[in-house]
């Protein structure tokens, strides 16, 4: 049978909830009557990363500073907001659930030692007919490869500059409907379409409808959700028991794309449409050999986003309109044009285990090798560049360290390139049920 990236979940005909600490027995806990069958697994996934600055070098790549903090005081600095010395990293805590013969539900709150949020929370049917599923809820888009799967999931210790940087700090992160199609041949083909609300991903980048300066407020032009279109398909061939691999294509149109920079005199708005697309690819050797020894894991994916808007300026005077004589009001709209950014990224990573329990991984990235960014003026950037090395140890399954060096090779909006050396030490720890991996 051909290998497929992930299986849908068979249902038991008794089903658990099961919590486990290490030094303590399990305890178990199970409901069931004549009508219905169901349980929730708990896990818990704790890290902690050392994080050293060897050298500084410019924070960000030119032409992709705007727009993508979502709030986090460090944005998108190149030291991922950790300080130097220990940190505790980004945590997870994860329900799921088998609610009969009907849904599974998954609720994972993501946290470090000052925040909390929702990740994930939605619901999956599981016996509609003809190899369709349906999704709904807050989730993580299945656009390329590594956009919808979480940190303990990755090769290394951070997330690729081109998904970070074209989608957002936690990648494209939306609520909405997702549908897809699991096609009946012997060659795996999946095919997915995404109706997503479309409030804080980098593409969609919905600011809200308002925004204000010493409580002067004004409205930016609204469209109701949902505001982002996705869809992607994924093919994987038998390539035989040894050997995995697929191959994907995904893209996206956002109906609505509003940025609003605040400036000491004005606001600059940008408003109008964004879409993007691309190619991602993964291979898997398996050598056969005990914990992992010999076997191979090739990765990569390409992005382009092109952003289509309107930029007008809003000043702000001095003249006394609302009776109030230290007040600033909304001035004249000034400087109105239309015009196009274009951006991409690119990586390819590739992880060998050497030795039972232990691999190494190489990562090179491109981000801006298109990047034009201009404010109607036909400005471009140069490209930034990212090289990293890691290598990871597992004593047990559910247990990783991962020791990352990291040149980070950004060009800044000046021209000027700079680069910075990062080391970072990751301690990666499951407790309680964890599923297999996806693909």
């Amino acid at each position: 049978m051909p290998r497929t990236p992930y299986s849908r979940p068979v249902l038991a005909g008794l089903t658990a909830l099961t919590l486990a600490a290490p030094g303590a027995a399990a305890a178990q806990w199970t409901a069931s009557d004549d009508n219905s069958s169901w349980g929730l697994d708990v896990s818990l996934i704790l890290e902690g990363v050392y994080y050293n600055e060897l050298s500084h070098g410019n924070d960000s790549p030119a032409g992709f500073s705007d727009g993508h903090d979502h709030g986090h005081d460090h944005g998108h600095d190149h030291d991922h907001g950790f300080d130097d010395g220990f940190n505790m990293g980004h945590s997870e805590l994860a329900l799921n659930a088998q609610l009969g013969d009907l849904f599974d539900g998954v609720l994972i709150l993501g946290f470090d030692d000052s925040d909390i949020e929702v990740e994930e929370a939605y619901l999956t049917t599981r016996a509609l007919p003809g190899g369709f599923q349906v999704k709904a809820g807050k989730f993580l888009s299945d656009i390329g490869y590594i956009n919808s799967r979480h940190g303990h999931d990755w090769d290394f210790v951070d997330r690729p500059l081109v998904n970070e940087y074209l989608f957002g700090d936690h990648g494209l992160q939306e609520t909405g409907v997702q549908a897809t199609w699991l096609a009946p041949t012997e060659t795996y083909t999946q095919l997915g379409v995404e109706l997503l609300q479309g409030e804080t991903s980098g593409i969609a980048n919905y600011e809200g409808s308002q925004s204000a300066l010493n409580g002067q407020e004004r409205i930016l032009r609204d469209r109701s959700g949902p505001r982002l279109v996705t869809a992607f398909a994924k093919i994987g061939p038998d390539l035989g028991p040894d050997h995995a691999a697929q191959f994907g294509i995904s893209g996206g149109y956002a109906r609505s794309y509003q940025v609003t920079d605040e400036h000491s005199t004005r606001f600059e708005d940008w408003d109008g449409s964004a879409w993007f697309a691309g190619l991602d690819a993964v291979y898997k050797y398996s050598a056969g050999r005990a914990y992992g020894h010999g076997d191979w894991r090739l990765q990569g994916e390409y992005f382009y986003r092109e952003i289509d808007v309107d930029r007008r300026d809003v000043e702000f005077t001095d003249v006394d309109r609302d009776g109030d004589p230290t007040g600033r009001n909304v001035g004249d709209v000034r400087n109105v044009q239309s015009f196009k950014n274009k951006q991409d990224g690119i990586y390819v990573q590739g992880v060998y285990g050497f030795a039972p329990r232990w691999e190494a991984g190489l990562r090179a990235e491109a981000l801006g090798l298109s990047n034009d960014v201009g404010r109607g003026d036909g400005e471009s950037f140069g490209a930034s560049y990212r090289h990293s090395a890691q290598v990871t140890f597992r004593p047990v399954e559910p247990v990783f360290l991962r020791a990352q060096l990291s040149q980070n090779d950004f060009i800044d909006d000046d021209g000027h390139r700079d680069r910075g050396l990062e080391f970072m030490l990751q301690l990666n720890v499951a407790l309680g049920a964890h599923g297999a991996h996806r693909f």
